[in-house]
């Protein structure tokens, strides 16, 4: 009786004997009876394959294995629906800080040595994504095999790291070596299509091919290990220094080395010892644990645990499939096409045909971006049906209302709702500053009313408040954070509060860049200051971005409104919404926006007051506080998580409450106190930092 493996639900292979069957803990093999061995990567009690000690031990057992009855070829494959492998285990990375490290690493590194010097072909088929390690284990094989979807990266960048089972020499050797490096700096991952037209893929093909093209590839004795001529060429040391100069240029400018060591070490590591495997592979071994010892890596992997704690806490399955949007407008239309790109059926309203008919050419530009094939557009944009007279409330599972913030607006929508959507809907604001609990007055049923509160641009921010008051009907708030998951969005649950937790944080960052402005200190250098402190973009920027309107309503609605004071708001910021300038979406604001987004370059900050980041960043870390003190969030993890995905605050830090434990808080505490003797009462500190240790 043969043994049988099924992939993705589509070829099912009976291969050989069940006695030439075996498991050996995260890996199965299958020997076939046309001499070909099935190597299946599938790692127990898990959705996806990591790459950890026990599946590199696992695998050497099975060399020994194939050592000791060389079969015609090896193929390697995962038997998971969702991909090759997602990398190494992160757990398992921030416990190898240490001694043990470098010992680990070239245990590991022994191993993957012996899969790519087995004496027969080996054959990766990849379907989903082979990111980090898992790109490594594929980068040992002869020869390559994508699935059309496939993705191949290396996200160490993001860790803190760079990558560390061979990688870094590996790619280097496979592809034009400055094509590999920026793959490797940038963390970015290459698509079926580019992955071939790089050469990192030998050929794309559908499931169904499979077993024929791994015979083909089986039976072609061609050298699949020949460099480019291109790749040679950097093997002299005068082209990789060249190189080198302009790529570390490039990096410090998006990823300073002072902040973010890892991108700058691999520079290093090719520049020096590009072309010699021997060199590259000592020296990445070298490099990889002292940066796992790193500030950087240790925050930057808590960040990944805080994106997996926001995920887990929207878990379940929400049994929303239709969605009815209310508006429009920019935010409107970005939160219907991101939920019909993740495959809810969503209708959207709005009296403008205008409105609608952007919302719709916004929609493709949104599956472009989210690099959905033509089918896959085709049928996102199926899914999104312009709705002017709003009948697909009457379908819809989730109502969205998502108008400008007039409450007499909202609560009118909701008047003419009532009768409309079905009883067991829910209806939930996307709200950025009204409380919800006024607003419920305007609600037939108030608990099945919530708050989700998308940030812009919906497809590229990934967190969504879960905003809940009053006593919500049982499972609405969590069905509410299983759609954000369902729909790739991390949800924050938190209370109804002035600002909710993000907004209420970073207004007050925000409006004092603009008191500093009126001080007369240049929107270059604050923004420049913010930058160098690690923020994406500088607050004057940002509040362009957001849009200064907003940004006053938000400002408005907080007034007198916090137990800590917010700046006056400056006369300039009225005076540009009053005429129109309302930032990015105008064409200016603070910026002329009319040729691209601004650029403080190379602003000279030397002049500026000696506290410009502390009056920046410490308001933010202080109204954070507050918002854990008054329970608007349920913890700390949860606030950091929130600041670092929605605004995008500096993730080396570990988020706003982070930082301010590693700077000290007593001395945050401190510090804070003496600002707002020198500048006034929006600077006293909380008194929820004697309850944060």
């Amino acid at each position: 009786m043969g043994i049988v493996l099924d992939f993705l639900g589509e070829t099912r292979l009976e291969l050989g004997p069940a006695r030439d069957a075996t498991r050996d803990g995260t890996w199965r093999m299958a020997r076939g009876d046309d001499g070909i061995v099935w190597l299946v990567l599938d790692v127990p009690d898990s959705d996806t394959n990591t790459v950890s000690e026990a599946v590199l031990t696992d695998l050497d057992a099975q060399l020994d294995a194939l050592e000791d009855d060389p079969p015609k070829a090896v193929v390697i494959r995962s038997a998971k629906p969702g991909g090759f492998a997602a990398g190494a285990d992160i757990g398992a990375l921030a416990d190898m800080a240490g001694s043990d490290a470098e010992d680990l690493l070239r245990r590991g590194h022994a191993v993957l040595d012996r899969l790519e010097a087995l004496d027969v072909p080996t054959i990766a088929v990849v379907h989903g994504a082979a990111l980090g390690a898992g790109f490594e284990l594929v980068l040992t094989c002869d020869r390559r095999l994508a699935l059309d979807g496939a993705s191949f990266g290396f996200p160490e960048v993001q860790l803190g790291l760079h990558p560390g089972l061979g990688g870094t020499f590996r790619l280097t050797e496979l592809i034009a070596p400055d094509e590999a490096m920026t793959l490797m700096l940038t963390g970015k991952t290459a698509h079926t299509k580019k992955a071939r037209k790089l050469g990192i893929v030998d050929e794309v093909t559908q499931e169904r091919h499979v077993h024929n093209a791994v015979r083909a590839m089986a039976d072609d004795t061609d050298d699949a290990r020949s460099r480019s001529v291109r790749a040679r060429a950097f093997d002299l040391s005068a082209a990789r220094s060249l190189a080198g100069r302009k790529m570390r240029a490039e990096t410090e400018k998006k990823a300073p080395k002072d902040h973010y060591p890892a991108p700058h070490a691999l520079i290093d590591l090719w520049e020096d010892a590009g072309g010699d495997r021997a060199r590259m592979q000592a020296g990445e071994i070298t490099s990889f644990a002292r940066l796992l010892e790193t500030d950087t890596a240790r925050n930057l992997a808590r960040a990944f645990f805080l994106r997996q704690t926001l995920k887990k806490s929207g878990s379940g399955a929400s049994d929303i499939t239709r969605v009815h949007v209310v508006g429009a407008g920019e935010m409107g239309a970005e939160i219907a096409a991101w939920a019909a790109v993740k495959g809810k059926r969503v209708t959207l309203s709005d009296i403008s045909h205008d409105a609608l008919g952007k919302a719709v050419k916004a929609a493709t530009k949104v599956c472009e971006g989210a690099h959905l094939t033509s089918a896959e557009t085709r049928d996102a944009l199926d899914r999104l049906m312009p709705d002017p007279h709003g009948y697909g409330a009457a379908r819809a599972d989730l109502v969205i209302e998502a108008l400008p913030e007039d409450p007499d607006l909202k609560r009118k929508v909701y008047a003419d709702l009532s009768d409309t959507i079905r009883r067991d809907a829910i209806l939930a604001t996307n709200t950025s500053s009204l409380s919800l609990s006024d607003l419920a007055d305007g609600v037939k049923d108030p608990r099945r009313f919530a708050g989700l509160h998308f940030f812009n641009p919906v497809s590229k921010m990934q967190l969504v408040e879960v905003v809940g008051h009053g006593t919500p009907r049982k499972g609405v708030r969590d069905r509410l954070a299983a759609f954000c998951t369902e729909i790739d969005r991390l949800p924050a649950r938190v209370a109804d509060a002035p600002g909710f937790l993000v907004n209420r944080a970073l207004v007050p960052y925000l409006m004092e860049a603009l008191v500093l402005m009126e001080e007369g200190v240049p929107k270059e250098v604050i923004d420049r200051a913010a930058m160098d402190f690690g923020m994406p973009m500088g607050p004057v920027t940002l509040a362009d971005q957001v849009g200064l309107d907003i940004c006053l309503d938000v400002a408005q609605s907080l007034e007198g409104r916090l137990d800590t004071p917010l700046p006056d708001i400056p006369a300039r910021l009225r005076a540009l919404v009053e005429d129109g300038h309302t930032g990015k979406k105008a064409g200016r604001g603070f910026y002329d926006w009319s040729e691209g987004a601004p650029d403080p370059g190379d602003a000279d900050t030397g002049n500026a007051p000696e506290d410009l980041v502390d009056r920046l960043i410490l308001p933010l870390c202080n109204a954070c506080v507050t918002c854990l003190r008054a329970e608007v969030a349920r913890n700390a993890d949860e606030v950091d998580g929130a600041m670092i995905f929605a605004t995008g605050f500096a993730p080396f830090r570990g988020g706003p409450l982070r930082y301010a434990q590693d700077r000290g808080v007593d001395a945050v505490r401190d510090r804070l106190a003496d600002l707002a003797e020198r500048h006034g009462p929006r600077f006293r500190p909380d008194e929820g930092w004697d309850r944060l240790s």
